[in-house]
């Protein structure tokens, strides 16, 4: 999701865009299809901010989302002695495991947020360089 605008630049714009009068939309001669070059935005941006002014009294940007998904796993300490204990399973095995009903990419997301991977350590391999051979 894209970072909204500040709220001063909200209010800069819309203070260059205030409506004399509501058919001419001009203030010291600045459009609002000026102001979107000059700012470098969309004629639909200033009128969603306009129109959000006059609905809720500021143009802040709405809050995000808090996200909707309910854990399954909320004991992290649990879960990683489970996962001393069952490391050596799959995903879907760990899945069906655990107490409760959790799918696989659940025990992904929690195996990643306990920042837990089963990849081995790289060990040093030498390698031997050549040196480069000169054509004549």
């Amino acid at each position: 999701m894209a970072k909204p605008y500040s709220n001063d630049f909200r209010q800069n714009v819309r203070q260059a865009t205030l409506a004399v009068s509501a058919k001419q939309r001009e203030l010291d001669g600045l459009k609002k299809s000026e102001a979107s070059q000059l700012f470098n935005i969309s004629r639909n941006t200033i009128d969603l901010w306009f129109r959000r002014k006059a609905e809720t009294g500021d143009v802040k940007p709405k809050p995000k989302p808090k996200s909707q998904r309910d854990l399954k796993i909320n004991d992290w300490e649990k879960f990683r002695t489970f996962v001393k204990a069952h490391g050596d399973k799959t995903q879907s095995e760990m899945a069906q495991l655990w107490e409760g009903e959790v799918s696989q990419p659940t025990i992904a997301r929690a195996l990643q947020k306990i920042k837990y991977s089963r990849k081995k350590n790289p060990t040093a391999i030498s390698k031997e360089t050549k040196p480069n051979e000169q054509t004549s």
